[in-house]
């Protein structure tokens, strides 16, 4: 059966501090594509189409720290063909148009509850089956959280500048996660990832200029059925769907990837990992 992607933008009221979530959601359709503009990004969808009836598993991308929903377009694309509902929530106070609690410890709260609240929207909205969370960077670490990790927040995150663990309540619908160049150090205490017991796809960047090598290894010593593959020549950014020419410019650090890497073509790659593992990962 040939689905395409369709998409729609959405706004989920949002726990924590009660705003409203935008999210982007793409799904199964029987409706033809076409080029849309996703905000600067043309993006080959079926917008505001009707999606497919039945059950369809749930997955859903967090971004990065300041980062934008409409990042990992390519991605929610694939997997939307591939029969998952995909939402893509711009986590509220942590993106590229207001960055205010970027760096502090109720943003660390708040991302989890994000989460949380998409799942909840979804299921009402579709015939959801199983859950996954793929999260870039900070969304690594929304993942990590969402599936059980106790983190605990610096001092420098905190109001009385001491550091405090972090409230977060998982997500027992979460199946699985997938992180992508995942930001990891509130992790760091014993046992703080011992309660994550579902399966995880870890892929880290040889050249990472902002999740270093032990963000990783964090990752896979504590729990050693993680996944792993670190993508030779890749960037932290390399994760990111690539962007239009007009866009790509050495003054945009997202746009770039280390000398000789190949963004588009490690994006087909990346997107089909992904489906790969959470076609086991569901089968299980």
């Amino acid at each position: 059966m040939t689905r395409s992607a369709g998409c729609r933008a959405v706004e989920v009221g949002a726990a924590g501090r009660g705003d409203a979530v935008p999210a982007l959601v793409f799904y199964p359709t029987g409706e033809p594509e076409r080029t849309e503009a996703l905000g600067p990004f043309p993006v080959e969808v079926a917008l505001d189409a009707a999606p497919d009836p039945g059950v369809h598993p749930l997955v859903v991308i967090s971004h990065g720290t300041g980062g934008s929903h409409l990042l990992y377009r390519d991605l929610a694309a694939h997997l939307a063909r591939a029969g998952y509902v995909v939402a893509v929530p711009e986590h509220p106070f942590n993106n590229r148009h207001d960055n205010q609690l970027g760096g502090t410890a109720e943003i660390l709260a708040n991302r989890p509850k994000h989460v949380r609240q998409v799942v909840d929207w979804a299921s009402e909205e579709f015939d959801i089956g199983q859950v996954a969370v793929v999260g870039h960077s900070l969304g690594g670490y929304t993942a990590l959280a969402v599936a059980g990790g106790k983190p605990t927040a610096f001092p420098h995150e905190t109001p009385d500048r001491l550091p405090h663990p972090v409230e977060v309540d998982p997500d027992d619908r979460v199946g699985a996660i997938v992180l992508l160049a995942p930001a990891t150090p509130w992790f760091a205490e014993e046992g703080a990832l011992a309660e994550v017991a579902v399966p995880v796809l870890l892929l880290s960047a040889e050249h990472d200029e902002h999740t270093p090598p032990w963000h990783a290894e964090l990752v896979v010593d504590a729990l050693p059925h993680t996944e792993h593959r670190k993508v030779l020549g890749a960037g932290h950014y390399s994760f990111l769907t690539p962007f239009p020419e007009h866009l790509t410019s050495p003054t945009f650090p997202p746009s770039q990837d280390p000398e000789g890497f190949d963004r588009r073509a490690f994006h087909e790659e990346l997107n089909a990992e992904v489906l790969d593992f959470l076609h086991r990962a569901f089968s299980r």
